[in-house]
């Protein structure tokens, strides 16, 4: 039990429901945490709450009755949302991340704990109102992404892997056709990794025609899972709707046709803000 003045109690309970994301906890658990009365509770959460959807970083829900108690999802305001993925957007499109074949370099952009961060919470934000067990990806670029939004959504990590591991026991294997190369290649997932009928939301970092993730929903399929939602950072609009392999997927930037001669690309927001695409919402 810990005796704490009001304003440390308001940051020491605003800092342990947000390590709790979408876990239900009882006003008990606060109660005797801090030896409080419940009321003096409720209005430190509604003061919390208050705080938390004026600054769009979450929302709090409570359930009344003796099963109940308080939840913390969090959000990202497509206007917040909005104004990042632009900042992403420009520096993006500078002619010295062009690479050889089209492809453009990512990965200092993965490699900022904050900004992956954010981009975990925008995804968390989408599929707040998904049923979802666990988070996917295929190594090795996509990993930060999951981790950050699995951690916005208090789910575990499911990593596919090119080559099977032979510390992970025994496996599934899957040999699947890049919808950009045409050519053929393999992804494993530990058969201890996920269990059977889960709902997966998968995550990458970039999608040119879909023919990875495709790879990962066929996978998924020798588990009897079902694919819960699919968001990819970056997606590349040179294809054709012919050659797309994957329509159903949320994405946060979209980059044009790339002119390698003049080194020069168009970025711009994804399908995430487009009029018809909405952040989710969860009913406590």
């Amino acid at each position: 039990m810990k005796k704490l003045k009001r304003s440390a109690r308001l940051v020491e309970m605003t800092q342990y429901l947000m390590s709790k994301p979408h876990t239900l906890i009882p006003l008990t658990t606060f109660a005797e945490r801090y030896g409080a009365a419940k009321s003096s509770i409720s209005e430190d959460l509604g003061i919390i709450k208050e705080v938390c959807e004026s600054e769009g970083t979450g929302e709090l829900l409570t359930l009344a009755g003796a099963a109940g108690g308080v939840k913390f999802i969090p959000k990202c305001s497509k206007e917040r949302a909005l104004e990042l993925i632009e900042g992403l957007c420009n520096e993006l499109q500078q002619p010295d991340r062009m690479l050889p074949g089209g492809y453009y370099y990512l990965t200092d952009i993965l490699g900022q704990p904050g900004l992956m961060n954010e981009i975990g919470r925008m995804f968390a934000s989408v599929f707040a109102n998904h049923e979802i067990d666990c988070v996917m990806t295929v190594e090795t670029k996509g990993i930060p992404i999951a981790y950050a939004t699995a951690a916005h959504l208090n789910l575990p990590v499911v990593l596919v892997r090119r080559d099977h591991v032979v510390t992970e026991g025994s496996a599934v294997s899957i040999n699947y056709v890049s919808g950009s190369q045409k050519s053929i290649h393999t992804m494993t997932l530990a058969r201890r990794a996920l269990k059977e009928r889960s709902r997966v939301l998968v995550v990458d970092d970039f999608m040119r025609a879909g023919g990875t993730i495709n790879g990962m929903i066929d996978l998924l399929k020798e588990f009897n899972a079902t694919v819960a939602g699919v968001g990819v950072l970056v997606e590349s609009k040179d294809v054709t709707s012919d050659e797309r392999l994957l329509h159903d997927y949320v994405s946060l930037m979209r980059v044009g046709t790339i002119d390698t001669r003049t080194r020069q690309m168009s970025v711009k927001p994804g399908n995430l803000f487009d009029k018809n695409m909405e952040f989710g919402t969860e009913e406590a």
